[in-house]
């Protein structure tokens, strides 16, 4: 679905990413690790379309896109979830979900806002109250149920485990998973680095903006190089 050849990117003179290669297949969980400042934010953001690529493609379906408009790649089913939940705090959780879906008729959103209510019971229940005073664990469901809201063929998450307590950062996971048995392809990036390996198909360790390791997300898990990098063992 994804192939990203080549890629960089830069902010000014730093280069942020430097030539970057990697692929995502349809159905796919793909986690992307790697220590703070590796270019794992970069990355999303560029295949999202809201950070230039300096150099290099990127195809999805086929397709090159590396200079696709962002709103023309949400059409096309690339969504992204931000880093930081990034929620319209004074307006209500629904008007939050129904932004999320701001490509599509605004008729017949209903069904797909009662799949997201089904999905997380505590956004219907909260559904008129402004998303700022939500929990974190709360905004973050909110961040990846307005991101549904599209109809997303990939789905990027930024750090969705960022700043919970590991109950919620369990949960978060297990939607996760979920998602990707709905058929829904991901990239993962979270610095939850067991975590996010432990769910992967395949994974990807980025260091200064270069790919270093990839492979199986239980080989990687295992690897003695990641696991004294990343993992704290």
């Amino acid at each position: 679905m994804l192939e990203i050849e080549g890629l960089s990117s830069r902010y000014g003179r730093i280069v942020a990413l430097d030539g970057v290669s990697l692929r995502v297949a349809d159905g796919e969980l793909v986690s992307l690790v790697g220590a703070n400042g590796a270019g794992k934010t970069t990355l999303l953001r560029t295949l999202s379309g809201v950070q230039p690529a300096a150099g290099g493609r990127v195809r999805y379906d086929g397709v090159d896109i590396t200079h696709t408009a962002p709103r023309r790649r949400v059409q096309m089913g690339i969504v992204q979830v931000p880093e930081g939940r990034q929620v319209f705090g004074p307006l209500s959780v629904e008007d939050n979900l129904r932004l999320g879906a701001f490509v599509r008729p605004a008729r017949g959103l209903e069904p797909e806002l009662q799949r997201i209510y089904q999905m997380f019971p505590v956004l219907a229940d909260k559904r008129r109250l402004p998303a700022g005073t939500l929990s974190g664990g709360q905004q973050q469901m909110l961040a990846i149920g307005r991101a549904l809201m599209a109809s997303p063929r990939l789905l990027l998450l930024d750090e969705p485990s960022m700043g919970l307590a590991p109950r919620l950062v369990a949960e978060i996971f297990e939607t996760i998973v979920a998602l990707r048995e709905a058929s829904i392809t991901i990239l993962l990036v979270d610095q939850n680095a067991r975590a996010a390996l432990a769910i992967a198909d395949r994974a990807y360790v980025l260091e200064i903006g270069n790919i270093v390791l990839s492979g199986k997300g239980s080989e990687l898990l295992d690897d003695p190089a990641v696991q004294q990098a990343y993992l704290g063992l």
